[in-house]
């Protein structure tokens, strides 16, 4: 297949290369143009076509590309865009991107006005005593009418940011600022003689000329975007519509796509990626300085970066590879990220640069007893990711992958007496479908895993073929809105075959699809070598399906007990994603299920819905979540100091009471997945935080009793 496309495109750009030289078009636009279209329309699963449908939703995105928030095109510059709406088919055809130049002078001429205005805006004091809102939510705006209009829209956010800043110092001035419990109070030899407050004048002052230097380096930022990154913009929408996680990637910024901090680079360990203006976070690499920290999570948004204590860099409407520079750094030292919660809270937090200890990020376990209730082992495994090392060349017992050491555990954990056992792929974000197959046929006799249909519509199906089972016994799966890809395989196949109970929120997160990055330098003949490098494609090429049928993409896994969710009132999941591609089905297969039906299933469902509804934990979960939801919703911001602290003081005083208190388990170390007769300090630390992790978890709790129940009926 890839050869006859080679031979495709060698043919094909020798014409064009022909027809772009007659014409004296710019040629490398051209070419760049078609060879993504063609691309597109021949490798993803959709088989979409770019035809006028497709460029009027590319139109949409592509101003939102320019302008998320409404904050910078009149109505009146939109109608003169407008034109374009159904043409952007035609220009990746004809390499004329006419719809990017005259956009992009539009935006320049705005960003200019509005830079003025902000200039204008910040010399005078703010009346923070005056009662006005400001709507947050651009999809509850409208893009305005009038120069006067923007201005005022302008103002606004000029002063909502200096009203957060102002609340910022005040607290530092009173001492009310959280404070790092780790920090001992050091001892005064000798009196120190009090610093003199801050007036309401200077603290006004201070917050407003905060306010304008971080905005003169946005609007510096946004002036100095060049043409390579308006062309990113406009193919970025195409792409977009094919589905979520296709994008265009040019020579000089493969980096600048859903980058992994943690690599060979030392940084915090995070995987991040543009959404609108912000920069937001997808997810905590296990092992890494952020997973260490605890602070920072996944579809956290953030604002500002800071090096050390030096003053914090905003980071809005900044290009995530541009973000990822100020990020990284030199292994042991401080970055500080100023980060918006999905709550809509803001805190800073501190994390020191390092490179990933990988050892974290495997596969461990321990032997758990819960007092009065479970009094025999329960064997535990928490499983980050799913990791193969695929350089490395052997056996599997020889390469280091996932499957290796969960088997190792689950043999590990039956010796010491394990008569049930809890597999944790809660915020698992997958990872080789190898292993997804192959740890399947650990609790399996053989049979098939997983069905995989690529873009030309075959299907191949992935199976175990070892017979041999390392685990007979009662087994639970933990999922939740972060368990994605193999996560969601493995889940739905011990679903399918009746061998363990799911248990976990609502719904995975419904990544049934597989991406390849494709060069679009491959193929390419002499004279179009002599061309700069026109960069890559991730597109989407595969899509899975459970072996009774269904897709495990947007829909995720429905677990058999669901449990309440303590992110509910965040839209993570690929049902939120715009233009994710659809659930479907396919022809179910045949396979011999571990029994015929789980007849106690219905038992276990009433059991746990009794104790979730009366166990203090998860009601207290679900209060949070409603506040949570409620704030969510609430997206008009006061500007007035008095209502701006208000609402503050009340948002926290909301949150008092809502900690998991630590729980009565047993936790058996001796059954560690550390076994050591010494650990080092490293080892110590991480059994330390495994340790605290597994002691406030209402969700393992429960996991332990539906066990009892699986055994003792």
């Amino acid at each position: 297949m890839i050869q006859k496309l080679k031979s495709f495109f060698v043919i094909f750009f020798i014409f064009s290369a022909q027809v772009a030289l007659a014409k004296g078009t710019n040629y490398r636009d051209l070419f760049l143009g078609q060879i993504i279209k063609n691309r597109l329309e021949l490798l993803h699963i959709s088989q979409k076509k770019i035809d006028d449908e497709l460029s009027q939703k590319s139109f949409k995105v592509f101003l939102e590309k320019f302008d998320f928030g409404k904050q910078y095109f009149l109505v009146s510059d939109i109608d003169k865009i407008k034109k374009y709406e159904f043409k952007i088919d035609d220009a990746i055809k004809s390499g004329n991107f006419e719809i990017v130049k005259e956009t992009s002078e539009i935006y320049f001429k705005r960003v200019k006005q509005i830079q003025a205005f902000a200039k204008e805006i910040l010399k005078k004091p703010f009346d923070f005593s005056k009662k006005e809102t400001l709507e947050t939510d651009p999809e509850k705006r409208q893009f305005l009418r009038s120069e006067k209009e923007l201005k005022d829209l302008w103002r606004k956010t000029l002063k909502l940011s200096a009203l957060s800043r102002y609340v910022a110092f005040e607290e530092e001035e009173n001492g009310t600022g959280k404070k790092d419990p780790k920090k001992k109070k050091a001892k005064a030899k000798k009196p120190v003689k009090k610093k003199k407050k801050l007036t309401h004048k200077q603290l006004e002052k201070k917050a407003r000329e905060g306010v304008e230097k971080s905005y003169t380096a946005i609007f510096s930022r946004l002036l100095q975007e060049e043409r390579d990154d308006q062309l990113e913009k406009f193919f970025n929408a195409v792409t977009s519509i094919f589905d979520p996680h296709t994008t265009y990637m040019p020579p000089q910024k493969k980096e600048d796509f859903d980058i992994d901090m943690s690599g060979k680079l030392e940084g915090i360990g995070a995987l991040l990626r543009e959404d609108g203006p912000y920069i937001k976070v997808v997810r905590i690499i296990p092992g890494s300085a952020s997973w260490r920290q605890k602070g920072l999570k996944a579809e956290d948004v953030i604002l500002k970066v800071g090096q050390g204590e030096g003053e914090a860099v905003d980071i809005v409407n900044m290009r995530v590879g541009d973000a990822v520079k100020k990020i990284r750094g030199e292994k042991g030292t401080e970055v500080r990220l100023t980060v918006k919660k999905p709550d809509g809270s803001i805190a800073v937090i501190p994390i020191i640069r390092d490179v990933v200890q990988v050892e974290e990020s495997y596969a461990k376990g321990v032997n758990i007893k819960l007092p009065k209730a479970v009094d025999y082992k329960v064997g535990y495994i928490n499983l980050p990711k799913f990791y193969r090392d695929f350089q490395a060349v052997g056996s599997d017992k020889e390469i280091k992958n996932c499957t290796e050491d969960v088997r190792v555990e689950l043999e590990r954990l039956k010796k010491t007496g394990a008569k049930g056992m809890i597999l944790d792929l809660r915020n698992n974000g997958g990872g080789a479908l190898e292993d997804a197959k192959k740890m399947s046929g650990l609790f399996i006799k053989k049979g098939p895993i997983v069905q995989v249909k690529g873009h030309d519509g075959s299907i191949n199906v992935l199976a175990d073929d070892d017979p041999s089972v390392t685990w007979t016994g009662p087994t639970i799966i933990l999922t939740n809105r972060f368990s994605a890809s193999a996560s969601e395989i493995l889940a739905a196949a011990l679903k399918d075959y009746n061998r363990a109970v799911i248990v976990g929120t609502e719904y995975t997160h419904g990544k049934g699809t597989v991406q390849a990055v494709v060069s679009l330098d491959q193929g390419l003949n002499p004279f179009m070598k002599k061309l700069d490098p026109m960069g890559a494609l991730k597109v989407t090429i595969q899509k899975f399906y459970r072996i009774n049928g269904s897709s495990t993409q947007y829909k995720g896994v429905t677990p058999d007990i669901i449990l309440p969710d303590p992110y509910d009132y965040v839209e993570s999941g690929e049902q939120f994603l715009d233009y994710s591609l659809p659930w479907s089905k396919v022809n179910a297969l045949s396979y011999n299920k571990w029994q015929p039906e789980n007849k106690k299933l219905p038992s276990l469902l009433k059991k746990s819905q009794k104790r979730i509804k009366t166990n203090k934990n998860f009601k207290k979960i679900v209060d949070k979540v409603k506040i949570l939801k409620t704030r969510r919703e609430r997206t008009k911001q006061e500007l007035s100091l008095r209502d701006f602290k208000q609402k503050i003081k009340l948002q926290k005083k909301q949150l008092d009471g809502f900690e998991i208190k630590k729980l009565n388990y047993s936790m058996l170390f001796s059954d560690y997945s550390k076994n050591k007769k010494k650990l080092d300090e490293v080892g110590k630390e991480e059994r330390k935080t495994f340790e605290e992790g597994l002691s406030k978890d209402p969700f393992l709790e429960e996991s332990l009793l539906i066990i009892n129940d699986m055994i003792k009926g």
